[in-house]
């Protein structure tokens, strides 16, 4: 337990820090210190993160023994652009710093899975503040899964209470959709997962998303096609316009994943690096007790790849395979969504698979 950093500073001035972190005119000392407030609140998070990923591994595994399991905290710069993205929005008050995600085989799985934990008779004892169902009322940019997100509550570690941690829920097809999604938008350089960017790839992936919600037999996009027929059509003629299979392989292709260091033995953290204009990704192992090391590295990191196209995050799976399957973004493997590609732009109908 004494593994795991604990918040050094009260709630306002995690605010302060992040009014700091999105402020252009703050002095270098000014921000160098929000960092380090910022740094810690993140690092804080990852005692009830655990505490949440664990419980989802045995509650998930119970369900289905295949199913993957990953955790992270969030990046610094996806929390300056929601601070900047949601001006009313204190630092404090972000709801998946701490992020625990379940890729489940299929949508029954995922419902089973979120029907425990809203059970109250479930036995977990921390507060559901929010449920947002992305399956049942998809996003128009096409993202679909289940966020649970949670207050920590404990009789013994009172310092981490109300700490909020996010559970995502998705299916093997939702995951890979969204894969596709940041590894196109990582190397086009747009936010398209955040509906910024070119028309033609937003509603690519639209389209996509319902044709795989079709398939799943779950509600389809808002404003696109509900004919099957008409949905292939403007898939397929995007797809070619948009040259997407080719993109995808290229992207995949490029990637020599390169180790920053030896594997540390039961290694439980992970750090990487995603470099596109070299095509690489560099990862860094940490054990379970060395958290306080792969924290600092992470905001040093962060801090050098600021201004460039790099990209940085802080994982924990239980090993780099996993790792891979549950981050496959960072290693641009694409494959499961060209497979579902091209069944839709090649076979007759949409089928179940």
């Amino acid at each position: 337990m004494s593994t795991y950093p604990k918040p050094e500073n009260s709630r306002r001035e995690v605010n302060k820090a992040g009014l700091v972190l999105v402020n252009n005119a703050a002095s270098d000392l000014e921000k160098d210190l929000a960092l380090s407030i910022i740094n810690n609140w993140r690092a804080s998070h990852n005692f009830p993160l655990n505490t949440f990923q664990k419980r989802l591994r045995r509650v998930a595994n119970e369900i289905n023994q295949e199913s993957l399991i990953a955790q992270r905290i969030k990046r610094l710069a996806s929390i300056k652009y929601k601070l900047e993205r949601f001006p009313d929005m204190n630092m404090a008050q972000i709801q998946d710093i701490g992020g625990c995600r379940a890729i489940m085989k299929n949508v029954e799985e995922v419902d089973f899975l979120v029907d425990i934990y809203k059970n109250a008779s479930s036995g977990i004892k921390h507060k559901l503040s929010k449920e947002q169902d992305y399956i049942l009322n998809p996003k128009k940019s096409g993202y679909r899964g289940i966020h649970l997100i949670y207050k920590y509550r404990s009789d013994k570690m009172k310092l981490y209470d109300d700490m909020r941690i996010e559970i995502q829920v998705r299916t093997l097809m939702q995951h890979a959709w969204a894969t596709a999604v940041e590894t196109v938008g990582t190397f086009i350089k747009q936010s398209l997962k955040s509906s910024q960017g070119e028309a033609d790839w937003l509603r690519f992936f639209a389209l996509m998303s319902s044709a795989i919600a079709i398939e799943e037999g779950k509600p389809i996009v808002p404003e696109t096609p509900d004919d099957i027929n008409e949905l292939k059509k403007q898939i397929k003629l995007l797809s070619d316009k948009l040259g997407v299979e080719g993109h995808l392989t290229t992207f995949r292709d490029s990637i020599e994943v390169l180790s920053g260091s030896k594997v540390v033995k039961n290694a439980h953290y992970y750090l990487l690096e995603l470099d596109p204009s070299e095509g690489t990704v560099r990862i860094k192992a940490y054990s379970q007790t060395q958290l306080a090391t792969a924290s600092s590295d992470y905001i040093t990191l962060e801090k050098r790849i600021a201004n460039g196209n790099r990209d940085a995050v802080l994982v924990s799976a239980d090993s780099i395979e996993a790792l891979k399957l549950a981050f496959p973004n960072y290693y641009l493997d694409t494959d499961l969504f060209l497979e579902q590609l091209r069944k839709i732009t090649t076979e007759g109908q949409l089928k179940l698979f």
